[in-house]
């Protein structure tokens, strides 16, 4: 007979559960986090089938970093859930917004060509982000990686990469963003 665990709180459970790969761990969250999402993304202009993709997109991140060993807690469950969430729905109504310049241009092409069309878009703006970045150099390409693609919190990019604190980190990203942007734009790139 396995022994029973005793755990201090329910987030150390679903973490607990989680780190197992047990998928109950994932109703639970969802459970105790619907209304808070959806209050928030409804609030901020979204709606149900929204809050929805964001709660869903929201566990996920945080199930990847619990199984990938990533995760390193630093509040309630429900708190950091809440600020992927916000940062979730942020990214998709900035997509969003720029979606209806789109509409019109894309109507001009039947549904084949435009997905071919879209898709050679898509690789040539990578390929000309991916140039950007590798021109970019470090310490750069490292802090805008681990902040914008991994989403680690500034505090763990300072320690990872030895600045003084956040702020330090917060100042760098600003002005290695702003060099990002010059480079894609003498590049032909349009922001």
């Amino acid at each position: 007979m396995k022994p029973t665990l005793f755990f201090l709180n329910d987030d150390a459970k679903i973490l607990n559960m989680m780190k197992e790969g047990d998928d109950e761990a994932l109703v639970i969250l969802f459970r105790r986090n619907t209304n808070a999402i959806t209050s928030y993304v409804l609030r901020n202009n979204g709606s149900e089938e929204d809050a929805d993709d964001v709660l869903q997109d929201s566990v996920i991140i945080l199930w990847e970093r619990v199984r990938s060993g990533r995760f390193e807690q630093t509040a309630k469950l429900s708190t950091y859930l809440y600020a992927v969430a916000k940062n979730v729905w942020s990214r998709k109504r900035m997509r969003k917004m720029r979606e209806p310049a789109m509409e019109f241009e894309n109507d001009l092409f039947s549904s084949d060509e435009q997905s071919q069309l879209d898709a050679m878009i898509e690789t040539e703006r990578s390929q000309s982000i991916a140039a950007a970045i590798e021109k970019l150099g470090d310490p750069c390409r490292t802090l805008l990686t681990l902040y914008y693609w991994e989403e680690l919190p500034q505090e763990e990019i300072a320690q990872k990469m030895g600045f003084a604190n956040a702020a330090t980190v917060k100042s760098k990203k600003y002005s290695c963003k702003k060099m990002l942007e010059k480079i894609l734009k003498d590049l032909g790139m349009q922001q």
